[in-house]
C-alpha cells in the first residue's frame, strides 16, 4: 500500500480554547468537511468522542452515501483520530491548536495510504477536504467574531 503526507495551517480569530470545543464537537462537522452531510450516535468517553458519519460522494447525477466510524481522540491542544473507508483507504488526521497573538492557528494533518491505483484519487479528495475545511472555519470564526 502506498501513503501519502500532507498539512494545511490556518490561522483563525478566536480563542485556542473555542476552536479546539468546536472541533471536539462532531456536530459541528457536519458541513466542515463537505463530505460530511450528516453525523449520529455520538457517544462521549473521558478521552475520546465517537460516532457515526456519512460522507456524501456525487458524480454528475450519481450519488454514494459512505457511512464511517469516526474517533476523535482528545489531546493536550490536539485532536486526532483514524478512519477506515471503502476500498481499503485509510486516513490518519489530527489538528494542532495553538494560540498566536491575536487568535489560534490550526495545523491540520493528513496520512493517508491507499491501495495502487486509489491513492492518487483519495489524495485530491483528501487535499479539497482539508482546503475547504480551512477556509470553512476561518468563515465560522470570522462571522462569529463579528457578531459579537
Amino acid at each position: 500500500m502506498r501513503s501519502a503526507e500532507f498539512s494545511t495551517t490556518t490561522t483563525l480569530p478566536a480563542a485556542a480554547e473555542e476552536v479546539f470545543e468546536h472541533l471536539a464537537d462532531p456536530n459541528n462537522h457536519v458541513g466542515l468537511s463537505p463530505l460530511v452531510v450528516e453525523v449520529r450516535d455520538i457517544r462521549h468517553g473521558p478521552d475520546a468522542v465517537r460516532f457515526t458519519a456519512v460522507e456524501r460522494f456525487t458524480l454528475g447525477p450519481l450519488r454514494h452515501d459512505n457511512v464511517i466510524e469516526v474517533t476523535l481522540r482528545l489531546g493536550e491542544g490536539t485532536i486526532t483520530g483514524d478512519v477506515v473507508s471503502p476500498g481499503g483507504v485509510r486516513v490518519a488526521y489530527g489538528y494542532r491548536v495553538d494560540p498566536v497573538p491575536g487568535g489560534t492557528q490550526v495545523i491540520d494533518h493528513y496520512r493517508l495510504s491507499a491501495p495502487f491505483g486509489l491513492l492518487r484519487f483519495a489524495m485530491g479528495q483528501a487535499k479539497k477536504v482539508q482546503a475547504a475545511r480551512g477556509r470553512e472555519l476561518a468563515r465560522r470564526f470570522t462571522a462569529k467574531r463579528s457578531q459579537a
